[in-house]
Order: C-alpha cells, then sequence, then structure tokens
C-alpha cells in the first residue's frame, strides 16, 4: 500500500504539472487511443449485426475480458519489472518513479481544466456560437440548440462528472492497486464510453461495460462529491443535502453524485431537460440554486474544481507520508 500511494502522488503531481505532452501524443499515440483501437476491434469483430442477441451478449462479457485483461496484464509485466530494479529490501524509488510517471499518463486532472476552460474562452471571444461549437467537443447531448445557460450548465456538468471518473476514479484505483489499478479502471472505463452506451447497435454487446463502469465508479462518485464539499466550506452543508436528496434521481448511479456536490457547492441547479440525437430527455434537477446560469459560474467551476483537485493531492501527500516506515530517508 505504500508503494502504491507513492506511485499515485508521483502520477497526481506529474499530471498536474505537465499534463500529457502533444509532442508525445504525435509521436506515440496515448494509451486510452491504444486501448480504443482494442475496443474497436472486438466491437467489429464480435458485434456482428447478424448475431442474435443472445450471442452477441455473451461476446460483449468476452470482449470486456479482453478489453481489461490484456491492458492490465501487461501493466502486471511493467509494474513486477520496474520493482525489481532494486533490492527488495530496500523503497525502490527509482522504480516507484517511472511507475508513478506511466500512472501519470492516464488521469485527465490538467486536460479536463483545459477542455472546459475553453468553453468559457469561447464565450467571452466568440459569444453564443462559439460556446457551443466548443462544449459540443466534450458533451454528447444536442448543443446547436442551447442558450447560454444550456451551455454554461453543460459546460459544469461535464466538469463535474468527468472530476470524478477522469480524476478521482483513477488515482483512487491507483492508490489501491497501482499501475496495474488505474489502467484497469481506464480499460473499462473508455470500454464504457465507446460500447456501454445502450444504443441498438449495443443495447446487447456493450451491457457488460456499462455495468462494470457503473460498479467501480461508485466509490470514487461519493468521494468526488466529499471533495467538492471540503472545497467550499461556506457550503458543506447544503452539499450534504443536495447530494443525499438529489443524487440518487439522477439517471447514472454514479454522475449525480458530483453534479449534485458541484451544483450546491456554486448555488445554481444542474441537470433538467436536454436532447440527444434529437431525442428530449427529461433529466432530473440537481441542486435548487438558480437555473439562470452565466459565464461567471463557469469560471467558479472551474475554481472549485481547481481547489477540490488541491484537497485531493493534498490527501494524498499526508496519506504517503503517514505511510512511510520511520527512518525511510536514510539510504
Amino acid at each position: 500500500m505504500v508503494q502504491t500511494l507513492v506511485v499515485t502522488a508521483i502520477a497526481l503531481g506529474a499530471e498536474a504539472a505537465l499534463g500529457y505532452p502533444d509532442r508525445l501524443f504525435r509521436w506515440i499515440g496515448h494509451p486510452v487511443t491504444w486501448i480504443g483501437a482494442l475496443i474497436g476491434w472486438t466491437d467489429r469483430t464480435l458485434n456482428r449485426d447478424t448475431l442474435p442477441e443472445a450471442r452477441r451478449r455473451l461476446n460483449g462479457l468476452l470482449s470486456l475480458a479482453l478489453i481489461a485483461g490484456v491492458p492490465t496484464g501487461c501493466a502486471i509485466l511493467l509494474q513486477s519489472a520496474a520493482l525489481s530494479l532494486l533490492p527488495a529490501h530496500t523503497l525502490p524509488w527509482a522504480a516507484l518513479v517511472v511507475l508513478g510517471l506511466l500512472s501519470a499518463t492516464l488521469p485527465a486532472q490538467r486536460s479536463l481544466a483545459t477542455h472546459v476552460g475553453a468553453v468559457a474562452d469561447a464565450l467571452a471571444q466568440e459569444g453564443l456560437d462559439g460556446g457551443r461549437r466548443s462544449v459540443a467537443m466534450i458533451v454528447g447531448r444536442d448543443t446547436d440548440a442551447l442558450d447560454l445557460s444550456g451551455v454554461v450548465r453543460a459546460a459544469i456538468e461535464s466538469l463535474a462528472e468527468n472530476f470524478s471518473d477522469g480524476v478521482v476514479a483513477p488515482l483512487l484505483w491507483c492508490a489501491l492497486f497501482g499501475l496495474p489499478g488505474i489502467v484497469f479502471y481506464k480499460a473499462v472505463n473508455t470500454a464504457d464510453s465507446m460500447i456501454g452506451h445502450l444504443t441498438p447497435r449495443h443495447a446487447a454487446f456493450g451491457r457488460a461495460a456499462a455495468r462494470l463502469d457503473d460498479l467501480i465508479n461508485l466509490p470514487a462518485s461519493r468521494l468526488s462529491a466529499f471533495w467538492i464539499g471540503l472545497a467550499a466550506p461556506h457550503r458543506a452543508i447544503a452539499v450534504v443535502v443536495a447530494t443525499g436528496r438529489d443524487a440518487g434521481r439522477h439517471r447514472s448511479p454514479n454522475a449525480g453524485w458530483p453534479e449534485a456536490a458541484m451544483a450546491a457547492a456554486l448555488g445554481i441547479s444542474l441537470g433538467g431537460p436536454r436532447a440527444y440525437r434529437g431525442i428530449a430527455v427529461d433529466g432530473a434537477w440537481m441542486g435548487d440554486g438558480r437555473v439562470a446560469l452565466t459565464p461567471d459560474d463557469l469560471r467558479r467551476a472551474l475554481s472549485l474544481y481547481r481547489a477540490a483537485c488541491s484537497i485531493q493531492a493534498l490527501a494524498y501527500g499526508l496519506a504517503v507520508l503517514f505511510a512511510l516506515p520511520p527512518g525511510w530517508w536514510r539510504p
């Protein structure tokens, strides 16, 4: 556990400081794109339209085992190789740094702030049309007819939900199981994002991915609401009330927690009606604050997000200090 906490702290710090360099992405791509290529192959190969529903459901389960198993197995081999570089009786700092840097490729702390911040910048520089184009890059709902409040609400909801499954969850799985844990989580989460939506094509094939993703995100969704509450101590009671009242009304078993917490912390309302591919969805409201939102609310949400990330980083740093054995700094 000490080693995985150290790896997590290194990953958190490296990702916050550096993100994933564009030059590296152009050179070798990104681990999530590699996982995505595997998911795409299984979808094309095992999810043929001619197969009966029961067979597609079974193939989806087999596909998920492959999608999660292959990257996680590679991560286990990498971790074992790294930890064998130094004698077992010493804390292998060099190996832990390597594992931390590898793990740093998977959280989205820095990139999430960049993408959501781009919506705020687009609204300021290009107006509503620019905001619609920018928010369409990070949400799945229809954006062409969104008004200003709708654009801001969509961006804040994306920030809240992705704080949970793009930042808190991968770091939590890393803290528990090291590099294999964070790789396993990202493999399942990427599978859910690609095949877990219950469209006609993936209703059977993607069911296993969607269910497993819901399960592995349960602890992080609650933890993310906790971090948000700590980041807004003056609204802590409102956050507790909103999450207890509203989180379970969300159509996702997990997204309601960070969204309700974010709404209460900012004194606004999130959720409500929206449309996907022209189909209207009457979503539940999260929070009981203002419905009319402005770009300033998006800036406040980004500030709250950064504060929550800082609190999380402090918590992991303290956990490492308490977990390290006495005299760990001595050679």
